[in-house]
Order: structure tokens, then C-alpha cells, then sequence
């Protein structure tokens, strides 16, 4: 049953032709909102395909009585993402929520990953959240200063990976720690402009995590499918309405039924000579540092 906790918001979601992103999609207009489905049509490994799931999902949404446009436009291209954000104010008159989801994978172990398989993922993944933030974030400041200060939502898409690491796949934790990283620097530059900026670390079953979460693909016992792309979107959704406007800066996990905080790098114990050290001194300093130290969380995949 719809709240329209969203009511009379235009949301664009990326890679919302499939799996999470149109979980997203649906699931905002449901609550009301208008979204642009923007989607490449591409397969999983970024290589072109005569398909064309952004149409689909806008089909979707408007046999359900919601409204919604379709955008191809590659938001890694700089001028194909401004071009995404243009057609939220063309269709639409505004832009409330950004969303970005879209992303690839070519997995590799290090010793084996070609320079292109490195420059793919990132590309994607994290030049294609910056190019949309930037385009976004021009427009609702120029809405700022002219006295129509917005009170807009980024959601962007990190990664359990991109928190702690995950062995076979060094491009696209690297890609995800940047979204992070990203995340929280642009929550502090857009404060000013009405603008909120939080991450989702997302655990479902999509087609980059298929493989991954081979064993966990068996229909449910409980009737409850923990691994559903659907679970992830309620949190999305809350954060993309103005119910929200108190949280900023934040990473989100999310699996099945349970949300959690991410915590990320804190300072921690500390020893200052008040000098500078001499490289022979430094060993017995390390091991008492990491006697006060708690265990880092380990690597996904690692032994």
C-alpha cells in the first residue's frame, strides 16, 4: 500500500533497466514519484546489445498508472550525463532525487586484469557518479541562489566490496570505496543548497551478483526471499523523500530485512614522539598500535 511518501517528486534512478535499479524505479512510483529510468541497454560486462530495458520499465510503471520517461544516455559520457539531468527538467519542470545505481563488473584477480577491465569498471562506477552528481548539483545550486532552495536527495551505490574489500574483484572495490569517499565529500559541499548525499551498500541478486550469491538462489523456505532486489529500495525511497532531510553523509548496508549503519576509517590509537621517529624505532610503536586496535573486518573471499 503506497504512502506517496514521494508524492510530486522527479526522480532519476541509473541503471534502472534491471535488478536493483528497477526495484528503484517501481518502487518510487508507487509512492508517487515521477522517475526518469535511465539504462544504456547494455550486458553485464558493459558490452552493447539491441536491448532496450529502460522502455520496459517505463511500460511497467505506466501500466500502473505512474509516469515515467526512458533515458539511454551513458552517464559515464560527461555530455551524455548532463543531457540525463536535462531530461528530468524537460519532461518533468524539476529534479528532487538522484539516484545512482548503474555499474558493471569484469572480474579479475589482480595479477590477471587487463588495463581495460580496470578502466571499464571505474569508468562506470565512479566517473559515472560524479558526472551526474556534477550536472545535478549545478542545477539545484543555481536553484539555491535564485531563491528556490531545493530540498534534494543523492543516493549513490557503494558496495559491502567497496567497505572491505573483496578478493577477485580490485577494480570494483576500488570504484565503490571512490563512491564512498565521494559521498561523503559531496554531503559537505552541497549542505548549503538544500541538498542531502547518502550511499547504500546493497547485498541482492542481480546479474553482477548471480555468481556470487549462487548458493543463496533457492526459492525460500519462508516465503521471504532475503536475497530479492525489492528489499533494498524501501531505504532508497525514505532517503529520496523529504522525510530525510536530517541524514547526510551516511552509508547505509542493506540485506533482506536488516539495515545497518556502515562505519567507515575513524582516527584511531595514536603515539606522538613530539619528534620526528627513526625508522628502528618504529617497530615496537606499530605493535602496540595494533594491540589497541580492534581487528579490521575481513576481506570478502579471503582465507
Amino acid at each position: 500500500m503506497s504512502s506517496g511518501l514521494c508524492q510530486g517528486r522527479v526522480v532519476i534512478v541509473t541503471g534502472a533497466g534491471r535488478g536493483i535499479g528497477r526495484a528503484h524505479a517501481l518502487a518510487f512510483a508507487a509512492e508517487g514519484a515521477q522517475v526518469v529510468v535511465n539504462d544504456v541497454g547494455v550486458a553485464l560486462d558493459g558490452s552493447a546489445t539491441a536491448e532496450g530495458p529502460a522502455a520496459d520499465v517505463v511500460a511497467e510503471i505506466e501500466a500502473l498508472g505512474g509516469k515515467a520517461v526512458a533515458n539511454t544516455d551513458d552517464v559515464a559520457d560527461f555530455a551524455g550525463a548532463q543531457r540525463l539531468i536535462s531530461s528530468a527538467l524537460e519532461h518533468f519542470g524539476r529534479l528532487d532525487v538522484l539516484v545512482n545505481n548503474a555499474g558493471v563488473v569484469r572480474d579479475r584477480m589482480l595479477v590477471n586484469l587487463a588495463e581495460d577491465e580496470w578502466d571499464a569498471v571505474i569508468r562506470v562506477h565512479l566517473k559515472g557518479h560524479f558526472a551526474t552528481l556534477r550536472h545535478a548539483a549545478a542545477h539545484w545550486r543555481a536553484e539555491a541562489k535564485a531563491g528556490r532552495k531545493p530540498s534534494a536527495r543523492v543516493i549513490n551505490t557503494s558496495s559491502g566490496a567497496g567497505l572491505l574489500g573483496s578478493v577477485g574483484q580490485g577494480n570494483y572495490v576500488a570504484a565503490k570505496a571512490g563512491i564512498a569517499g565521494l559521498t561523503v565529500v559531496a554531503a559537505e559541499e552541497l549542505a548549503r543548497y538544500g541538498v542531502t548525499v547518502n550511499a547504500i551498500a546493497p547485498s541482492a541478486r542481480t546479474r553482477m551478483t548471480e555468481e556470487v550469491f549462487a548458493e543463496m538462489m533457492a526459492a525460500p523456505e519462508d516465503g521471504f526471499d532475503v536475497m530479492a532486489p525489492e528489499n533494498v529500495s524501501p531505504l532508497v525511497v525514505w532517503l529520496g523523500s523529504e522525510e530525510s532531510a536530517e541524514v547526510t553523509g551516511r552509508v547505509f548496508e542493506v540485506e533482506g530485512g536488516q539495515v545497518s549503519l556502515a562505519q567507515g576509517w575513524r582516527h584511531g590509537p595514536a603515539e606522538d614522539k613530539g619528534a620526528r621517529w627513526e625508522p628502528a624505532e618504529l617497530g615496537p610503536v606499530v605493535a602496540r598500535l595494533l594491540e589497541r586496535a580492534p581487528e579490521p573486518e575481513p576481506v570478502y573471499g579471503a582465507r
